[in-house]
């Protein structure tokens, strides 16, 4: 499968010209045999890993891994953070001229966060279809302790070698789904932002991480056999998640409070460590997302949700929290200025209505945690090890993780029965 990107770049209805910076993708058996011709020109390419990227890419890349340069990325618990930024630093070479990432989430930021810090290329090589971001133009990284998305390179190659991913554990392609199914909330919270406050919105972008979505859904019940076709239409819609994201520049239309659920975690703010997967993290923010989200539908349609001024910060709540980690100041400085401060209250309360019908055609909460777990997904805190009674504090925390306007930051201004305010 070759992937038309001309569909995805120029003019287009919203007011903005799109621009893709990937030149070619393919999602085929085979893919890693074209890496040989276009490193043509390339002095000195050189292959970043892992250990079990390696592994898994051994069988389709031994030529490559024989007579190419190899930078494994070595430790016990790898993550793209400021350290294994550093450590990739001190020993890629100087004369490295194109990188080569072979691997998944992690691997791929600090692949694609070295290519642009150094301003060279890379190509990319998926092990596993456990993410979104291969072709993103930022870096989802923990820097200083603090969730950042950073700016990136996207790769100028995709070899999504399906000889390769297809294999990957079914851990790893779980991830995956539930990556892809977050963008139900993510697009609501973009979507809902637009009405409340005029944020730039393009229906052409929403409409292509619908189409991802679906392209999921529509094999589901396969994806766990791992039939081939069904693995290469994953990764498509992966792909086609990352793509949407280069056409805006930013990955607010894949990102949104099931994912601030996941950076609050990794952050470890009210939590000790969890080994869990990103994707894993952002099943569980889903369904944490999709039932509060109901609950506010409920009250607007039985007209018992009033709006009240939320807006300033919950400062006493963020020194308990982020302060007792030494995370204030830089909770502070992320979301300066406060989204909320110039939010007209009247307007919000006139747009309840259209704010509950953009949630009614959510997925209810119960059934999308159903079609998770046939999935083999992630759905409840319990299995990543997170305490269940952590649920309310998480829901009240994670909006400042990022400064980002979701609807979860503007339920700040919403009281009704079962509110969190």
């Amino acid at each position: 499968m070759n992937i038309d990107l001309q569909r995805f770049a120029g003019p287009c209805a919203c007011g903005h010209e799109h621009t893709i910076t990937v030149k070619d993708i393919w999602i085929e058996p085979g893919a890693v045999k074209r890496l040989g011709d276009l490193l043509k020109g390339y002095a000195h390419p050189v292959i970043i890993c892992d250990a079990n990227t390696k592994k898994a890419a051994a069988g389709s890349m031994r030529d490559y891994f024989d007579s190419l340069e190899i930078l494994e990325v070595t430790g016990s618990d790898i993550h793209a953070n400021d350290n294994y930024v550093a450590k990739i630093q001190e020993n890629l070479a100087e004369t490295a001229d194109i990188l080569i990432a072979v691997g998944a989430g992690t691997i791929h930021d600090l692949t694609r966060y070295t290519a642009y810090a150094r301003g060279i290329n890379f190509i990319s090589v998926p092990t596993a279809a456990s993410v979104d971001g291969f072709v993103s133009t930022v870096a989802a990284m923990t820097w200083h302790g603090m969730k950042k998305t950073l700016p990136a390179a996207a790769p100028m190659y995709v070899l999504a070698d399906t000889d390769i991913f297809a294999k990957a554990p079914f851990r790893l392609t779980a991830s995956g789904i539930s990556d892809l199914m977050g963008k139900y909330t993510s697009l609501l919270d973009w979507k809902i932002s637009h009405i409340v406050t005029g944020e730039y919105y393009c229906e052409t972008v929403s409409r292509l991480e619908s189409e991802a979505v679906r392209e999921v859904e529509s094999v589901l019940d396969r994806i766990r056999d791992e039939d081939p076709e069904c693995m290469e239409k994953l990764m498509y819609a992966l792909i086609l998640s990352g793509l949407a994201m280069q056409m805006i520049g930013n990955s607010r239309p894949a990102s949104g409070a099931e994912h601030h659920v996941s950076h609050l975690w990794e952050m470890e703010i009210i939590n000790d460590y969890i080994d869990a997967l990103h994707g894993e993290k952002v099943s569980v923010g889903l369904i944490l997302c999709l039932e509060y989200y109901e609950k506010i539908r409920k009250a607007i349609e039985s007209g018992e949700c009033r709006v009240v001024d939320g807006r300033a910060y919950e400062t006493e709540l963020l020194q308990d929290t982020f302060g007792a980690k030494g995370k204030y100041q830089d909770a502070k400085k992320e979301n300066d200025p406060n989204l909320m401060e110039t939010l007209d209250l009247s307007d919000l309360e006139s747009k309840l209505p259209l704010i509950a019908r953009e949630i009614a055609a959510l997925p209810e909460s119960e059934k999308m945690r159903g079609l998770l777990a046939d999935a083999g997904c992630v759905t409840r805190m319990e299995e990543l090890g997170m305490p269940a009674d952590k649920k309310d504090l998480t829901l009240r925390l994670c909006p400042y993780v990022r400064r980002r306007l979701t609807l979860l930051r503007l339920a700040k201004n919403f009281s009704f029965p079962g509110s969190l305010y």
